[in-house]
């Protein structure tokens, strides 16, 4: 569980700084578009710490989705929008208001919780079909993105969150699949390839909905999308439990730290700065 919250500060942190990279790069000008733009942030520090960042949060969540169940581990990484909630309102100046400041203490009461509940993950390795069903959802999560400008712009930006959310759904029960690291296993494994496929296709379908919709929205169906499916699975096929007598506990916790993520969903990109006031 400190690894899941290990990797929530990771990436929530990583957020804030690439933001404030990109930000820079903007104002600096030079024009050429948004290759431009990107190829002038990846030059800045704080760009490169976030990337960074990005790289540690991802083996802080390998090594949790291998010790603790993945509802846990998806409803911490949700938790990653309350890390952005307050770092933005330390670095950005942002002012949260009470009631973001509310949701941030229900993401902590949630995951505290969880951490009471949780078990071990389960041992059991699913139906063997199960992996390919995982790449079957990656194809259909790329598809989706690929396609996600001309999706009916009502709506449009939630649907491709929602997809992100199932591309990275596919991640976090790909790793628990994945038996061997040794490379001639990776390659004849298809939870490796589901891995890599669902975490391409999540970026694509996210950064189209971020772009092309409503930040909240889209925050919104990804938060649902990487928790709730994911850890469906982990119970149902892949042996994932609570302590003894404390399921109860695991469910409230789950979905007090859900909804207090969603109440940041604003966060999942990282919010303008509030201008100073004159004088």
């Amino acid at each position: 569980m400190v690894c899941a919250l290990a990797a929530a500060v990771c990436f929530g942190t990583a957020t804030v700084l690439q933001a404030m990279a990109a930000r820079e790069a903007d104002t600096a000008g030079g024009g050429g578009g948004e290759a431009a733009l990107l190829l002038r942030a990846v030059r800045q520090w704080r760009y490169v710490v976030g990337l960074a960042l990005d790289g540690l949060g991802f083996l802080f969540q390998v090594a949790a989705l291998r010790s603790v169940p993945i509802y846990a581990v998806g409803a911490a990484l949700a938790s990653s929008l309350a890390v952005t909630a307050v770092v933005a309102a330390r670095l950005l100046r942002v002012r949260l208001s009470g009631r973001e400041w509310g949701a941030v203490t229900v993401v902590c009461a949630g995951l505290a919780l969880l951490g009471i509940a949780s078990g071990t993950e389960g041992d059991l390795g699913g139906p063997a079909a199960l992996p390919y069903v995982l790449l079957g959802v990656a194809l259909a999560v790329l598809v989706f993105g690929l396609a996600g400008g001309r999706l009916p712009e009502r709506g449009r930006a939630g649907a491709l969150g929602l997809a992100a959310g199932f591309g990275f759904g596919v991640v976090e029960v790909a790793v628990r699949l994945i038996d061997s690291v040794a490379l001639l296993d990776l390659l004849r494994d298809p939870a490796a390839y589901a891995l890599l496929l669902g975490g391409a296709a999540a970026f694509l379908s996210l950064t189209s909905g971020l772009r092309t919709g409503s930040v909240t929205a889209a925050t919104a169906g990804l938060v649902i999308g990487e928790t709730v499916g994911p850890a469906a699975v982990g119970v149902i096929w892949l042996g994932d439990r609570t302590r003894e007598g404390l399921g109860w506990v695991a469910v409230l916790g789950f979905l007090v730290a859900v909804v207090g993520a969603l109440a940041l969903a604003r966060f999942g990109e990282a919010p303008a700065p509030v201008a100073a006031d004159a004088g």
